[in-house]
């Protein structure tokens, strides 16, 4: 999921927003499941955690990169865009089925994350590491959030 031509094709084609957000239920769904084995957790309620905090995750991550990239940096996307690139760069997290190598779904996922901001807006890596950052920062302190209101332990849903 590193294909900048992917993500300019993704960017543009409205058709694709649903897969997008079926990519990310999916990929944190999995990435729950992993965190489950590896810590001997409660699998449903990892999975249902993973994808909740992922999807709320997602929406907030793409308004709060939509917001910073557009008025911040002159950046040129809708929210729809947005929800598209960053949607797609879940992808990798399914990874985080194998205990363990969540970590590394999540690393990948975040450069995938930058190659569609920087695409996705239209302008310069630097402008999109520092997009990506306010906007994944939200998304960790949300998932955070609502993995403490689940109730669940961080580490058993967290969503890589």
């Amino acid at each position: 999921m590193l294909d900048v031509d992917f993500y300019n094709e993704a960017e543009t084609a409205r058709d694709l927003t649903k897969q997008a957000g079926a990519a990310v239920v999916i990929a944190t769904a999995l990435s729950g499941l992993g965190a489950a084995f590896a810590t001997e957790g409660a699998i449903l309620a990892a999975m249902l955690a993973g994808a909740l905090s992922g999807l709320i995750g997602w929406l907030v991550w793409s308004a709060v990169a939509l917001m910073v990239g557009t008025r911040v940096f002159g950046g040129d996307a809708d929210y729809g865009q947005m929800l598209r690139v960053i949607g797609f760069s879940y992808v990798p997290n399914v990874i985080g089925v194998i205990p363990w190598l969540g970590f590394v779904g999540a690393v990948w996922a975040l450069f995938a994350a930058l190659i569609g901001i920087r695409e996705g807006m239209d302008f310069t890596t630097s402008r999109a590491i520092l997009t990506l950052v306010a906007g994944w920062g939200a998304w960790l302190l949300l998932t955070i959030v609502v993995q403490a209101v689940i109730g669940l332990e961080l580490i058993s849903g967290w969503p890589f």
